[in-house]
């Protein structure tokens, strides 16, 4: 599911013993927060590739909003899942991490190009 439309739902689902979320767009301040207070993660799997993903659900589960069809909540089991941390319990964010890491490149590279 798209992450920001469950953002709203995230922290109280983390109190009630959510440990980890997948999905592939940032998180807002609020539930980057609640990872690192209730030592979740955050997993982030790579868009388009749904035929792969869904091959290595060994299991699942509806646990919750059952209303909500594609929406809603499931318990997977999964193996060999082919997942990124983006946000951890230490308050890392790799989409922040990365666009700072090109940031500079991008700069280290026009400095190149206005001296040359």
């Amino acid at each position: 599911t798209t992450s920001g439309r469950m953002d709203a739902y995230a922290p109280r689902l983390m109190v009630e013993g959510l440990r980890a979320m997948i999905g592939k767009g940032q998180r807002n301040s609020e539930v980057r927060d609640c990872i690192c207070r209730f030592g979740c993660v955050y997993l982030a799997a790579v868009g388009g590739a749904g035929a792969l993903l869904a091959s290595k659900i060994r299991e699942a589960e509806l646990a919750a909003f059952p209303d909500l069809g594609p929406e809603a909540i499931y318990r997977l089991r999964v193996e060999d899942f082919p997942c990124t941390v983006i946000n951890d319990c230490h308050g890392r964010d790799l989409y922040f991490e990365g666009r700072a890491k090109y940031a500079i490149k991008r700069k280290e590279a026009q400095d190149v190009h206005s001296e040359g």
